[in-house]
This record gives structure tokens, C-alpha cells and sequence, in this order.
């Protein structure tokens, strides 16, 4: 967290012709925050203070910006640069950080890139499949993948224009070895299509919810693991479990687990060739065919390698 602010301030001082080190920076946050236990909005008022009188300049001009240019995903490959943005969000993910109001993947015709919306900057919240304009939002980058950040200046506007998100096809052939929690009959929100945690939303509370299907697979080819998403077409088709059919099992044996297990049934250990595009870690299933072109042999030996790991 002191990091993430010391950029950002770097950022700004440097836009003001400020001379501030980024070291120097940290040191003074992390004494104020860790050392006397200041609140962390206070100790970032009081750094920029001491910088702006030293450099004697009004305050109001340090939380002055012009607006960020708009840039292309593909075109981010730095840190701490302010951008804005035109794009569609891909997919949202689900947080356990208090900090974090909403995580996940937006994407343009170039590519996709994560974005945090931090819960201190009170940005609006976002919609799965839904189109926007992000203004002024800050690079960062995390364990070696480029992200943006939301910050207090981020403005965030929905717009009617639907964004083609660019990405590549990929293929793997590979034994489902496992399926991850969060498959099976899932319910998800109404109003923006997010999964469920316990009956409530992350934006939209306690909510009643529709049903779906969902699987999270582990598929492995023998040289990499790769994460899937199945959606309800795809698992459908493939395991011959209806939605209906998948209600009707969870209200019979009072357990939605059931689902679950019978999706688990009919595809741990089999070979499957995949298609789809690759966002983040996952690779989300647009076409999927049983193969028989491993024996049974082959599937004991690859899951084996997997548990040996």
C-alpha cells in the first residue's frame, strides 16, 4: 500500500516539476503510517505538504490535473503513468480484501489488462459485459503483468458503444485433472451477472439470484496446467446435464454438491481438445471436443505427474 501511494505521489510531484525521490517518499509514509500509526488518507496529506512548501506551491494546484490521454491496452508498458481508457469489462473476480471494492479484467481491440478499484476511491462500480470511458486511472504493475489502478481522480462513465475485445484463439489438448470450487450450479446476480458468494453479491448485497452453470477446470497436455472456464452452453452439450435437470438434482437430494460431483464424473480423466481465448490465468471455452486419443494408460500417467508435483 505505501508503495502504490509513494508512485502515485512520485507521479504528481514529478508533473509539478517537484524534485521528490520515490525512496524518500516511502520512508516518510512509512514512518508516519507504521511508526506513529497515522491514518494512512493524513499521511498522505502531510508528505505532500512538506514537498509543496518546500517548493512553494499552493496546495490546490497539486490536486489540479489535466485530463490523461487516452491510450490503448496494448500500449501500457509502463508503470505509474496516468491514462484513460475506453473498454469493456471482461470479467470480475471475487475479493477478500477489504481494501479492494472490485477486481478483474477489461479489455479493448488490442488486448486485456487487470484493473483494481481500490475501496478508498470511491469509484463507481462496474458491470461484467458492460461498456465504459476510464479516465485518468494509473499503471502499476503486479508480479510481472501490467495493471491499472483507480484512484480519487478516476472518472468512469458508461457508454453505448460496444468494444470488441481482442484476443487470440488458443488451443490445448489435455486431461481435465481437476475441478476447482465455484463449479457446478451456481447462482449469480441479476443485475450485474456476478457469482454469488453465500447468497450475496459483492455490489448488489444479499440478492436472490438466477441459476447457472459453471465449471472451473484444470486441464493438463502433459508440459503446462492451464485454467478453464465452461460455461452453461459448453457444459451442457458436453455432459448431457441440463440446467433443469441440474435444479431438479440439487432440490432432490437437498444438496447442490450433487451437481457437482456429476459434472466431476463425467469429466475428470477424460482428454479433451480445447479452443478459446486465453484471458489472465484462464482460458474461457468457446468450442470443446471428447477426444480418444489417449488410453487409459496415458491419462493414469499424466494425472499421476500432476499429484506428484
Amino acid at each position: 500500500m505505501i508503495k502504490e501511494i509513494a508512485k502515485q505521489l512520485k507521479t504528481r510531484f514529478s508533473e509539478m516539476g517537484i524534485e521528490a525521490p520515490l525512496e524518500e517518499i516511502e520512508s516518510k509514509l512509512g514512518a508516519l503510517i507504521n511508526e506513529y500509526r497515522v491514518p494512512v488518507d493524513e499521511a498522505k496529506r502531510s508528505v505532500v505538504n512538506q514537498y509543496l512548501r518546500k517548493s512553494d506551491i499552493p496546495r490546490n494546484e497539486f490536486y489540479v490535473r489535466s485530463e490523461s490521454d487516452f491510450v490503448k491496452i496494448r500500449d501500457i508498458q509502463s508503470e505509474g503513468r496516468w491514462v484513460s481508457l475506453k473498454a469493456k469489462v471482461v470479467q470480475l473476480w471475487s475479493s477478500e480484501s477489504e481494501s479492494i471494492a472490485q477486481v478483474g479484467l477489461i479489455g479493448d481491440d488490442t488486448g486485456t489488462i487487470k484493473f483494481v478499484n481500490w475501496a478508498k476511491s470511491n469509484c463507481t462500480m462496474v458491470e461484467e459485459d458492460r461498456n465504459y470511458v476510464f479516465k485518468n486511472v494509473v499503471t502499476d504493475s503486479w508480479q510481472g503483468r501490467f495493471q491499472v489502478n483507480f484512484n480519487k481522480n478516476t472518472e468512469i462513465q458508461g457508454i453505448e458503444e460496444e468494444i470488441e475485445v481482442g484476443s487470440l484463439v488458443e488451443e490445448i489438448m489435455g486431461v481435465i485433472i481437476d475441478i476447482q470450487s465455484g463449479s457446478g450450479l451456481i447462482k449469480r446476480c441479476e443485475s450485474c451477472n456476478r457469482a454469488l458468494v453465500k447468497g450475496s453479491c459483492g455490489e448488489h448485497g444479499k440478492v436472490e439470484g438466477k441459476y447457472d452453470l459453471r465449471v472451473k477446470a484444470i486441464i493438463d497436455d502433459g508440459k503446462i496446467v492451464q485454467d478453464a472456464l465452461l460455461n452453461r452452453d459448453a457444459i451442457e452439450t458436453l455432459t448431457g446435464i441440463t440446467l433443469d435437470r441440474a435444479r431438479k438434482m440439487a432440490a432432490e437430494a437437498l444438496d447442490s454438491s450433487v451437481v457437482l460431483d456429476a459434472l466431476a464424473d463425467k469429466l475428470i480423466g477424460r482428454y479433451f481438445k480445447v479452443q478459446g481465448p486465453k484471458i489472465g490465468r484462464y482460458m474461457l471455452v468457446e468450442e470443446i471436443q471428447k477426444m480418444s486419443m489417449a488410453s487409459n494408460d496415458d491419462v493414469k500417467e499424466l494425472i499421476a505427474q500432476v499429484e506428484a508435483i
